[in-house]
């Protein structure tokens, strides 16, 4: 069954829809000896090249596979750096028949959830804006916070790249000179909670991402580890972005080749990948670093900030 090229090659976890797009504008794909054009259809009998490497789906393509990542501080969300610098991709384990596909990204200074799948269709629905997904973030600041300056947080204040706010916010404790903040976007832009909070004169000296949609950072998973969604956990995601999967046509096992494997040796142990047991986080062989000991609000109740705001309206998010 043929399809669009851009949503065929991101099934099968080339890529997210939007990135084999670039790839189509840059004449990076092939198909049938011919450059790929926006909105052609393919399927697994057509010829695909991609940088001139042969390209063919598996007969049996992998299960959907998700992980929740705890991203630390200092690690690049891209395949490559020019600097050298690690990269979330070098602890991730193996896939087979394609490839870990990051859904959104977290700065350099920013730890964290981080989702990982190597089903590009479904990173493509959880990243695009209209999806409205909650990006939940505990913001540590330094120094105080006036009533004021919550108030138009939440009700808006432009920014470089036009109006922008936190659509929820609430207080999460602290001691001395930091305080907490539990904050909810719906849309992403570069560094958006930490721009926000410059626009104010007020320093992020930490920032966590805690939430994506439905998915929550697991309280004693340590930075470099993940843990993989189970069955429930993935049609969980699922559903919030609609999407069914349509049955994947068998093809004969001779018309199989695979995408080659990219090893990435990582610290995690990938447990047997079905129902209960896709549990995969590691156990770490040393005590957790000095940051994940320290005590921040990642899962207590918390009250709400009082700054007698509108109902916020839905938009989208991003650090």
């Amino acid at each position: 069954m043929s399809e669009r090229l851009q949503k065929f090659l991101a099934s099968a976890g080339l890529g997210s829809r939007r990135q084999i797009e670039v790839w189509i504008r840059q004449n990076r794909i092939m198909v049938n000896g011919q450059p790929a054009r926006i909105g052609m259809s393919a399927s697994a009998a057509d010829r695909i090249q991609i940088d001139g490497k042969p390209v063919r789906i598996a007969a049996q393509r992998q299960p959907r596979r998700v992980l929740a990542y705890y991203k630390p501080v200092g690690e690049m969300t891209t395949r490559s750096d020019p600097d050298s610098r690690p990269t979330v991709f070098d602890r991730l384990p193996p896939v087979r028949d394609g490839r870990w596909i990051a859904i959104g990204r977290l700065d350099l200074n920013t730890q964290g959830l981080l989702l990982l799948t190597n089903d590009g269709e479904l990173a493509n629905r959880l990243m695009h804006p209209s999806s409205r997904i909650d990006r939940e973030y505990a913001v540590r600041v330094a120094g105080e916070v006036t009533p004021e300056q919550l108030q138009r947080l939440l009700e808006g204040v432009p920014l470089e790249d036009g109006l922008a706010r936190f659509d929820e916010m609430r207080e999460a404790g602290g001691e001395g000179v930091n305080h907490w903040y539990h904050v909810i976007l719906r849309e992403g832009r570069h560094r958006e909670v930490r721009r926000l909070w410059e626009s104010q004169g007020i320093t992020v000296s930490r920032l966590i991402r805690v939430r994506y949609g439905p998915v929550v950072l697991r309280r004693g998973l340590h930075p470099g580890r993940w843990d993989e969604l189970d069955e429930a956990q993935i049609a969980e995601l699922l559903q919030v972005v609609n999407y069914t999967p349509a049955t994947e046509p068998q093809l004969p096992a001779e018309s199989a080749p695979v995408w080659p494997e990219q090893p990435q040796r990582g610290r995690g142990q990938r447990k047997p990948s079905s129902g209960a047991d896709r549990q995969a986080t590691a156990k770490p062989s040393k005590p957790a670093s000095s940051h994940t000991r320290e005590r921040h609000p990642l899962a207590k109740p918390h009250r709400p900030v009082s700054a007698g705001r509108a109902k916020p309206n839905p938009a989208q998010s991003s650090d």
